[in-house]
């Protein structure tokens, strides 16, 4: 008698190795996701970091906040010669940031605040979800020295 195809426990063992490996890569992928928006956030803080200095070199100063804004609010969406302003050609002419950037999961604790007291210095805060980069998880800043944690 000639059998052909497999036995359950062959079939078993197949399935068995299929889940292991497809948990792996969705793990892996999870990871992944997670480096890429913190990597969008350093590069996020980067580029508000380059339209603050423009700003700089043409008023002397940084626009002045006493209070914390949210960057990428409908509000504060664009850096033009005036300060920050909502998004759109009138309200923004000129601007050193036409779209200001907003975070990635856009879940209210990791974004982007601004705070500039006096004119003379600034900080933009945003919140890590990882290690990236020599900066740790949690809180990072970006001043005109640079970003740190």
């Amino acid at each position: 008698m000639n059998k052909k195809g497999f036995t359950l426990i062959e079939l078993l063992v197949v399935i068995a190795i299929i889940g292991l490996l497809s948990t792996l890569a969705v793990v892996a992928l999870g990871s992944a996701r997670q480096k890429s928006r913190d990597a969008k956030r350093l590069s996020d803080m980067k580029e508000v970091q380059t339209a603050l200095e423009l700003y700089y070199t043409d008023n002397n100063n940084y626009p002045t906040s006493a209070t914390a804004i949210t960057l990428g609010s409908t509000s504060d969406a664009c850096l033009n010669a005036t300060g920050w302003h909502a998004t759109g050609a009138t309200a923004c002419p000129n601007p050193y940031m036409g779209q200001v950037p907003h975070d990635p999961t856009n879940s209210g604790s990791e974004i982007y605040k601004y705070i500039s007291a006096n004119g003379s210095t600034y900080t933009v805060s945003t919140t890590l979800e990882g290690s990236m980069g020599g900066l740790t998880k949690g809180s990072v800043y970006a001043t005109p020295s640079g970003i740190s944690n």
